[in-house]
């Protein structure tokens, strides 16, 4: 049976406390403050509210039509954000369905991003893998696979490459609360641990598996405390708030990088839409609940702050609705207009050399007429 903590336990220990440094009224505990610089403040909102447009517009596609599926990350922006912030150019992402944004944040095109969940030859990947998926080698960003939980032994394995060939470097991992109670998570934290990897382990437990509520996930008190049995160094930290999340993020590389090894961080948030597209959130949990939530929002809880320290105003935030909504219609219809992957880039990408059986289909497929298109 797992006992309640008494109260200097629960507000002193990382991994069952909260730890948390934008206060209600948008100041900073100047405590924990991490003195973050005015210009990556000011990128971090920027980001946070381009996401958050472009998963409403992704949306709208979707009920259109236009697209197949989505799956947004409303209520959770700061934890990517945070991390693309944090990451540097040689780390590696493995990332579960809400943090592709990561790749935004480290210089990866709007365009591409946008061209994956339409699956045209805009996305880099050339349409194989389903949206929402997006990858990027240029910035270091794996695709994750739809199963839950295996992206995180995949990081651990990156981070266990990294120490042997004496790199600085840290591979970032993210899973959702759902999957901790996979294997693979087991597996990977027990790898971590033992070997100390140079890895970010980052769980947002945003409160819903799915239609499973976190308190059916576990008997544990906290998610964070499940690393404390593996001997590795964890925490729960406040995933709404951006400083905190850049804090825990920045600490967590900084120790990883000098040799300490792997952090496990339980970033608590929630997800204020549906889990996808092909979800109904009404079905399962209350208004009420939710509503609760959106109070605790990330976008709205940095832009307090920012008003706080006179960087941002109304006037401000009204141009900067207006840019990125334009910069996302302009990259949406430039998209939207570009053709199908060509047919025969079927055959590209499985084989340096391409063998004989792949070549004689290659020709069979070009002898014939292409598909006809519907427009």
């Amino acid at each position: 049976m797992i006992t309640e903590p008494n109260a200097t336990l629960r507000d002193s220990d990382p991994d069952v406390g909260l730890f948390t440094v934008l206060r209600e009224d948008g100041s900073a505990d100047p405590a924990v403050d991490p003195k973050v610089p005015a210009d990556v403040l000011l990128s971090a909102y920027r980001h946070m509210r381009r996401l958050r447009l472009l998963d409403a517009r992704m949306i709208v596609l979707q009920r259109q039509g236009r697209v197949g599926f989505y799956g947004a990350c409303t209520g959770q922006e700061a934890v990517p954000i945070a991390t693309g912030l944090v990451a540097k150019k040689d780390d590696w992402v493995f990332p579960a369905l809400r943090e592709q944004s990561v790749m935004l944040v480290r210089g990866f095109p709007l365009r591409a991003f946008i061209a994956q969940v339409f699956g045209n030859s805009g996305d880099v990947a050339k349409g194989r893998q389903m949206p929402s998926h997006q990858s990027g080698k240029s910035v270091h960003q794996v695709s994750w696979s739809s199963c839950i939980g295996p992206q995180i032994p995949q990081a651990v394995g990156a981070a266990w490459a990294m120490k042997l060939r004496k790199e600085a470097n840290v591979a970032f991992g993210f899973c959702g609360d759902g999957a901790t109670s996979q294997p693979d998570f087991h597996t990977a934290m027990h790898f971590a641990a033992t070997f100390q990897a140079p890895a970010v382990l980052v769980c947002q437990n945003n409160h819903w598996s799915i239609s499973v509520p976190t308190a059916r996930q576990t008997a544990s008190r906290t998610l964070a405390v499940k690393g404390r049995a593996y001997g590795m160094r964890s925490l729960r930290v406040d995933g709404n708030d951006l400083l905190a999340m850049y804090k825990a993020l920045s600490d967590a590389t900084a120790r990883a990088r000098a040799g300490e090894g792997p952090t496990f961080i339980e970033a608590l948030t929630y997800r204020i839409g549906a889990h996808s597209t092909s979800d109904d959130p009404t079905r399962y949990r209350t208004d009420a609940e939710v509503e609760s939530w959106k109070k605790k929002d990330p976008v709205d809880r940095l832009a307090k702050h920012l008003r706080v320290l006179g960087l941002i105003d109304d006037a401000h935030e009204s141009q900067l609705d207006d840019e990125l909504t334009a910069e996302i219609g302009v990259a949406v219809t430039e998209v939207e207009g570009m053709p199908a992957p060509r047919r025969e880039s079927l055959f590209e990408d499985v084989y340096a050399s391409p063998p004989r059986h792949l070549e004689e289909q290659r020709a069979e497929l070009l002898s014939m007429p292409p598909a006809p298109t519907h427009g």
